[in-house]
Parts: structure tokens; sequence; C-alpha cells
């Protein structure tokens, strides 16, 4: 790490941030001649990060009809980031951030090495041995029923997008499946891949549930090397104190907390 009077600079040589102290800006851009820096809402006040939307990409975690349709089960946290994020996919589409849909894409092949630990968390409604016209939790690939489809299985209604965003997605979009809480667990993920292969350094999170998925593969990706940026109000969890938690982690560890509306007042320069 060096350090002049203002400016503390650390890193490796191919992927340096530089923090000003004077304007409690982090520059994440590596160089780039085209910036766009952007107000964090969580951390010290007045803090900023400076990124290069060239190599920025928006990762959309599992806003899926599993989770969000209320045939499934009830997420108005999730329902409720709808809004922003249609908003935020077209100012990353004009900033020339690269719009990524992350979801639950199950395949026979997964489930034939899904640790018993994972499979737990989608057996709920089994071994609690829940009633009601809405049982999501019946096991990974279990039959909804109707057409709904087995659960988070590649293909199935119940593991597409949620109609709402589902509208807004392009041609050029990626999209990469997952068969973990994280898509980012093994660099034989294919968001890894893509992400590495397309030289992406900095990874906007948005997506429920905010302290699982979201989380989960905003960890990964920190540990793994990308800067990483939390989007608050186009997340959602059904958690109690989930969100606060992971805000605070976050900003203090994982990278940087922002919003919506800050990312939409940035200007590339």
């Amino acid at each position: 790490m060096t350090s002049a009077e203002d400016e503390v600079s650390f890193g490796t040589q191919s992927q340096q941030w530089h923090y000003s102290k004077s304007t409690k800006t982090y520059d994440i851009s590596s160089g780039s001649t085209q910036k766009m820096t952007i107000a964090a809402t969580k951390g010290p006040d007045d803090l900023s990060f400076t990124i290069d939307p060239a190599s920025s990409a928006l990762v959309i975690v599992d806003m899926q009809n599993f989770f969000l349709d209320p045939q499934c089960m009830d997420h108005p946290t999730g329902l409720k980031a709808l809004e922003p994020t249609i908003a935020l996919i077209e100012k990353c589409r004009k900033a020339g951030i690269q719009v990524v849909w992350l979801n639950w894409g199950l395949t026979d092949a997964d489930m034939s090495v899904m640790p018993a630990g994972v499979q737990r968390g989608f057996l709920r409604d089994i071994i609690q041995s829940t009633t009601g016209p809405r049982r999501p939790y019946t096991g990974m690939g279990s039959d909804l029923g109707g057409t709904k489809g087995r659960v988070l299985f590649a293909g199935s209604w119940n593991a597409d997008i949620h109609p709402a965003l589902k509208a807004h997605v392009k041609e050029d979009d990626v999209h990469c499946a997952k068969n973990r809480m994280s898509g980012l667990w093994t660099p034989e993920q294919p968001l890894w891949k893509e992400m590495k292969a397309s030289g992406k350094t900095t990874l906007f999170f948005t997506g429920v549930n905010t302290d699982q998925c979201v989380l989960g593969t905003l960890a990964d990706g920190y540990n793994a090397g990308w800067n990483c940026v939390l989007v608050d109000d186009c997340c959602g969890t059904t958690t109690p104190s989930g969100r606060d938690v992971t805000l605070w982690n976050v900003a203090r560890s994982y990278g940087f907390v922002t919003d919506s509306t800050s990312i939409i007042a940035a200007e590339s320069v």
C-alpha cells in the first residue's frame, strides 16, 4: 500500500483502488478514461466511488416467479424492488453497463450431486408438515403442480423471470443459471466464466433475497477479486433484520452500498 498526503492507493498493479481523502471518493475504475462517480448510501457521510461502466455489470439475482409470484409465496419487499430495478436497467443500458440475469436453473445432473445441506432449505414444508394452498418448499425439483413445473428447474414457469422484468429483457443481455445460493461459488459457474471472459471488474448486485442469494454471490465475488456494489432499493428479503445486517457488512467489508436513485443521477465523464 502506498499513501500520499491526500491519496491512498492499494491493490494489485492491474486492479488498484485510489482513495481521495479530500473528496471521500474511491476510484475503482482501474485507470479507465471513461468514468462514472456514484454516491454511496451507507458508510461515512459523503462517500462516493468511481467506476468504469464498460467493465461493469448489473447482476439481477433470482427475480423469478418462484420467489415473487403469489401463486408460490408472498414477497412484498421483492415486489417493491421491481419498479426501481426497471429504472436501473434503463440507466445501465444507456451508460454501457452490461445487464446480467442470474437465476436458479437446476438440472437432473445438478440434483444428482446436490448436498443435503443445500436441499434442506427447500424441504421446509415437508420437514415441518405444513398445510395450506401454497407449499413451495417441497424440495428442489419437486413438482409444484399445474403448469408451475419442478421447483427452480431450468425451463419451468416457476424458474422464469417475473413478467414485470421479463418485459425489459433484451437480446444482448447475459443469462446465467446457478445451482447454489451463490452464482460464483466455483470458477466453473456460468457467471464466473462470463464475467471473466468479458473483462468485467465491477459487479452491481440486485434481487432476492438480500441476505441469501444476493449476499452469497456478492461475498464470493468479493473473495474472488471483483469490485462489489449492493443496490439497496433493488433488493428484497423476507428475513427479519436481514437487510440491515447485510447493508452493514457490505458497506464495512465487502464493497459499497448505493441505491438506484444515486446510480441514475450519476453522469459518465
